[in-house]
């Protein structure tokens, strides 16, 4: 998803080094940092609107940079402290006309300031930041250091081959079957998408993303609302595509709803058809735009979401102009081929109707998305066999396991939050910080400190754009007591060494 460029002063946080140790101490490997302290504005007691969160954060949690206990020193073959002289060079800032980041305040400020609104808070914030002091998270990581979780969260090669080969199975058969049937949905195409075919899936291969796509060679867009995001979608005058007629509702508008029943439909039908595995649909979830079929692969089951999908050739829509600013991580050019890329429609209820009538569509970049995981780093040899290794989807993956553990103990306060959150995040801060050198494998802790502040900004500011439209922003204010409440679990953690990466689950 699209997002705002750099902003000015944004990229001074990289620029800082290890917060300074305690006088009298000495400075080489293995010395204990100082005291951790929640640098995060939400940490502040009593924070409005906020939840009462379970437990405060202990003040003198530390802990060496690679994450080992404080006054222990570093493993073989860990890097010791990172020296605060070794500073990060700056992220050049892009030009923005929509939505900027959230910007690093002044610690001064930090402690009473009250939050921007998401609109208004980047407009002046590129100014205000300079010569700002980022907030920079303690390094902790707890009993368990971050390479170690990491490992754990290592899909196996033979459980990831079995379970991908079996929905590929049950997908070719069940499009099969669709498209035998002729009429609306004939035309249809598999793109497989989400986190699996991005390489950053975790725990277990049981969770996959496919979107089958139909082919419109022209449509209208109209914004139903002010997010840029959520269109209500017309034919132009003699459209090739008749046989979609059936599925306009009384205002001509071609209505979602529609389309995914009469597909769930067909799809229930073709279920029986197949023989050699056991699948089933799952009920439908109120305002999801997929179809679940659940597939059973004793012991347990893989769930497979199939999404429909609108193919359009035409010039991305202007809510994006702003957004997909990867000029200094990933190049000009790219960005430039990128944008020429086909448009994509998913069948998804807009909840901010009033009146909800399903005849909304949200506009996909799933397909721009798995393109810069594949091609991540700003030289283009970063990861390959013959390139240095990078950190950035093993941040990824320890921020998705952080909020799915989180999630999993706090279901109700955290229903609102989901992966993407976490994967804007991400690639704002590949904007952030565009460089190779800034993502590098021996700086893990660092980089996932970083990177996990910068998303605790966006918690507190309730302002996390979205990367292809701007405008559009994931956190709402509405939802300002469940983002506080979030702000606070993930410092508990942090000051506490990450407690929730050593539960037994």
């Amino acid at each position: 998803m699209e997002g705002a460029g750099g902003r000015a002063g944004r990229g001074e946080r990289a620029a800082r080094g290890a917060a300074a140790p305690r006088a009298g101490r000495g400075r080489g490997r293995g010395a204990a940092a100082a005291p951790a302290r929640s640098a995060s504005r939400g940490r502040r007691r009593g924070s409005a609107g906020g939840a009462a969160s379970p437990h405060a954060p202990r003040e003198d949690a530390a802990a060496s940079r690679d994450g080992s206990p404080a006054g222990k020193p570093a493993a073989a073959g860990e890097r010791g402290p990172v020296r605060s002289s070794r500073a990060r060079p700056a992220a050049k800032a892009a030009a923005t006309d929509g939505a900027e980041l959230p910007a690093p305040r002044p610690r001064a400020a930090r402690r009473g300031a009250a939050g921007p609104d998401c609109r208004g808070a980047a407009a002046g914030a590129a100014g205000a930041a300079a010569g700002a002091a980022p907030r920079r998270p303690p390094a902790a990581a707890g009993a368990l250091r971050l390479r170690e979780v990491l490992s754990q969260l290592s899909l196996g090669r033979q459980d990831v081959s079995e379970a991908s080969v079996l929905v590929n199975q049950v997908v070719a058969q069940l499009l099969q079957g669709v498209r035998s049937r002729g009429g609306s949905f004939g035309s249809l195409e598999k793109f497989s998408a989400g986190s699996y075919y991005e390489h950053v899936k975790i725990s277990e291969p049981n969770e996959f993303d496919i979107m089958l796509t139909m082919p419109v060679t022209r449509l209208q867009l109209d914004e139903c609302d002010g997010t840029g995001a959520f269109y209500y979608l017309t034919f132009k005058r003699n459209p090739k595509e008749r046989y979609l007629s059936k599925f306009l509702d009384e205002d001509g508008k071609l209505s979602a709803l529609k389309m995914l029943e009469a597909l769930r439909k067909i799809i229930k039908e073709e279920v029986k058809n197949i023989k050699n595995v056991e699948v089933t649909v799952t009920r439908k979830k109120a305002g999801s735009p997929a179809i679940t079929l659940l597939i059973k692969k004793p012991p347990a089951e893989i769930s497979v979401d199939i999404i429909l999908a609108l193919e359009v050739q035409q010039s991305w829509p202007p809510s994006t102009k702003n957004g997909l600013h990867i000029e200094q991580w990933l190049g000009r050019k790219v960005r430039k081929n990128f944008r020429y890329e086909k448009l994509y429609l998913v069948a998804k209820q807009n909840k901010e109707e009033k009146v909800l009538r399903g005849n909304t569509w949200r506009l996909s970049f799933s397909h721009i998305e798995k393109e810069i995981m594949k091609n991540h780093g700003s030289a283009k040899t970063c990861c390959e066999s013959d390139g240095a290794k990078c950190c950035r989807k093993d941040c990824l993956k320890l921020l998705k396991y952080l909020l799915e553990q989180l999630k999993t103990k706090y279901k109700k306060e955290l229903e609102k939050f989901c992966s993407y959150h976490v994967k804007t995040a991400f690639f704002h801060s590949c904007v952030i910080w565009p460089h190779d050198k800034d993502w590098q494998w021996a700086d893990l802790d660092h980089c996932f400190h970083q990177y996990l502040g910068y998303f605790l900004d966006c918690l507190q500011s309730s302002q996390l754009p979205h990367f292809f439209i701007p405008q559009y922003n994931l956190l709402s204010l509405k939802d300002k007591a469940s983002n506080d409440f979030l702000s606070r679990e993930i410092n508990y953690q942090i000051n506490n060494r990450f407690p929730i990466f050593q539960r037994d689950n």
